[in-house]
């Protein structure tokens, strides 16, 4: 690739038919910003200069795409992608090759924008374009009649004959850096919309002479834009069903390649299954022989071997052992680690805690800001609470402690190894090691006390007699 490649994204543009508050370039497809993925395209090129032309929502798109490679310039008011064009080369050398780009258009092709900074590099002006099935709305590619591109043509401004051309502009071009410079100046808003078309320069080069290139591509997916919310439904499922095939060609088991969500990154080892429904976000890694069962949501999440998550678990920035029990219904927020061999049963949730190899919570409970040792019976309706209504405490529990059901340990508490706490208990002072710890009010049974019934009234004051205390 030339080392001195400059590239101008195109970001500027609103996206009315979005209807949408936030820019069209920061729409989310695979998890992702539309123009990341045509800026990760394009750094795969290595070059010098990144210049991103914004308009719409300028500080939201700067704040988004903030890196040390790019620098920002403003177009206002927009008129136009030449208009673009010119603010962008403002801020980039002017000698190399400059390569344009859309910011709203997420897959075009690595090597297809190398083909173009490579034909640019021979002096020529090259176009990237694509015969699509439905062209209606794009620019068209008009050409002589030895084959040699003559100019663009959008649809508003084309006759009959050119609308029913099917080579369309992609809105990908290169150039030398000091030519595009000098056909983008000579621009005028002769056209429908008052604007200054980038596209052109096309007739300007030929008519000079300069020669013109065009790199055609089939793949209509890598050059189709998104101009709504239906066009990028329909890439999200192109990029989410390319990225099943590949984890399945790899020997993953997907139960329905329609119906996976990957946002961000997957990486799976040998025969992981993933049922139906399920979300990755963010960095994801399943070890061997991990199954994800059907509707779960794992961000951010590292599983060890062997594990199995159940159905409907939503698990988010947490580290899983191997050969675990996961759900079905679990959740484990942000911060918990869960060592080999542990049980994290339905109805079960678990932040910022670390649970030691093999210890089990398996229904109803709730482990916060928790250092849980190993082989621990974490009971049914138990809790951990940490929340004193402004600080935040931890609870450390040693290794082999059975708490029983329905028990509230108050933290900052300390359990000794080996202890039991019994049923119903709530505890607050710290408990000793290896022994039984039960902290309960007592019983109590009240004679010749009735239900109300329905439609009976309500006496102002209440009477019983004979009232007795039975402690258990």
């Amino acid at each position: 690739m030339t080392a001195s490649l400059n590239v101008a994204l195109l970001a500027a543009g609103e996206g009315k038919r979005m209807h949408s508050a936030l820019p069209k370039v920061l729409h989310p497809l695979a998890g992702k910003a539309l123009a990341a993925h045509v800026l990760a395209t394009v750094r795969g090129l290595s070059p010098r200069a990144i210049a991103v032309v914004t308009g719409f929502g300028a500080e939201a798109v700067e704040q988004a795409l903030e890196a040390p490679d790019l620098v920002f310039v403003r177009q206002d008011p927009p008129q136009g992608t030449g208009d673009a064009v010119r603010v962008a080369l403002t801020a980039l050398p002017a000698d190399g090759v400059t390569l344009v780009g859309l910011g709203d258009v997420p897959l075009v092709s690595g090597d297809a924008l190398g083909r173009l900074a490579s034909l640019a590099a021979e002096g020529r002006l090259a176009l990237l374009t694509a015969r699509v099935r439905e062209p209606f709305g794009l620019g068209r590619i008009v050409r002589r009649s030895d084959g040699a591109v003559a100019r663009i043509v959008e649809e508003r401004d084309a006759a009959d004959a050119e609308r029913a051309i099917g080579e369309i502009n992609t809105g990908f071009l290169a150039a030398p850096t000091a030519l595009l410079a000098k056909w983008v100046a000579r621009l005028t808003p002769h056209n429908a919309q008052r604007e200054y078309y980038l596209t052109d320069i096309v007739a300007m080069a030929a008519a000079e002479g300069a020669p013109v290139a065009a790199h055609t591509v089939d793949d209509e997916a890598s050059v189709a834009g998104v101009n709504d919310r239906a066009q990028l439904a329909a890439l999200e499922r192109i990029v989410q069903r390319r990225g099943a095939h590949e984890l399945m060609v790899a020997g993953t088991s997907i139960a329905d390649p329609e119906r996976i969500d990957v946002r961000g990154s997957l990486a799976c080892g040998r025969d992981v299954s993933i049922d139906v429904g399920c979300v990755f976000e963010g960095e994801v890694r399943l070890a061997d022989g991990t199954s994800v069962g059907p509707h779960c949501v794992l961000r951010d999440v590292a599983v060890g071997a062997g594990t199995r998550i159940e159905a409907f678990c939503h698990l988010d920035s947490a580290t899983i052992g191997a050969n675990c029990r996961i759900g079905p219904y679990a959740r484990l927020r942000p911060a918990t680690s869960l060592a080999d061999d542990v049980h994290i049963g339905n109805f079960v949730e678990v932040k910022a805690s670390t649970l030691g190899k093999g210890s089990k919570a398996n229904h109803l409970a709730y482990l916060g800001d928790a250092t849980v040792g190993a082989r621990v019976n974490y009971g049914a309706g138990s809790i951990t609470a940490n929340y004193d209504g402004a600080n935040k405490h931890r609870s450390t529990i040693g290794d082999d402690v059975h708490v029983g059901s329905n028990c509230v340990l108050i933290a900052p508490i300390e359990v000794g190894a080996g202890a039991t706490i019994g049923g119903g208990s709530t505890v607050v002072n710290a408990v000793p090691a290896h022994h039984l710890t039960v902290a309960r009010a007592r019983q109590v049974v009240i004679d010749e006390w009735q239900r109300p019934k329905k439609g009976e009234p309500r006496s102002s004051t209440t009477t019983t007699k004979n009232e007795r205390e039975r402690s258990t």
